[in-house]
């Protein structure tokens, strides 16, 4: 079992920076693949960014450059840092991690996931 912690959200404005962490803990977190997804109100979960064991990295080309995802096996934490944000970036963020091979951007596959933390951007 993997047990996942996210924090850092908050409210910004428009053009502001954040960065999400995710804490993991109860297994080998160099041997996971990390994810973040978010949810806006009213819409599906939908996939940000990605990190593999080798700090291979995959992002959704609408935030490719404004953010990075980046962890730190040392402190059993994947880090999400978001730049120039936008209301649209308004969602609940969730870390998310699985043990199979590869990086993915289906939810599914992830087998486990944190309670999310709320990022508001005001315009």
């Amino acid at each position: 079992q993997v047990q996942l912690a996210e924090s850092g959200g908050g409210l910004v404005q428009a053009g502001g920076c954040l960065r999400l962490s995710c804490a993991a803990s109860g297994r080998t977190f160099s041997s996971l693949r990390m994810g973040w997804f978010r949810q806006a109100p009213g819409k599906e979960r939908e996939f940000v960014a990605a990190i593999g064991r080798t700090d291979n990295t995959y992002y959704v080309e609408s935030m490719k450059g404004r953010f990075t995802i980046s962890r730190d096996n040392a402190k059993n934490t994947v880090y999400l840092q978001m730049t120039s944000l936008k209301p649209k970036d308004t969602a609940v963020y969730y870390c998310a991690a699985k043990s199979s091979l590869g990086l993915t951007i289906k939810d599914g596959s992830y087998d486990y996931w944190g309670q999310g933390t709320q990022v508001t951007v005001s315009s």
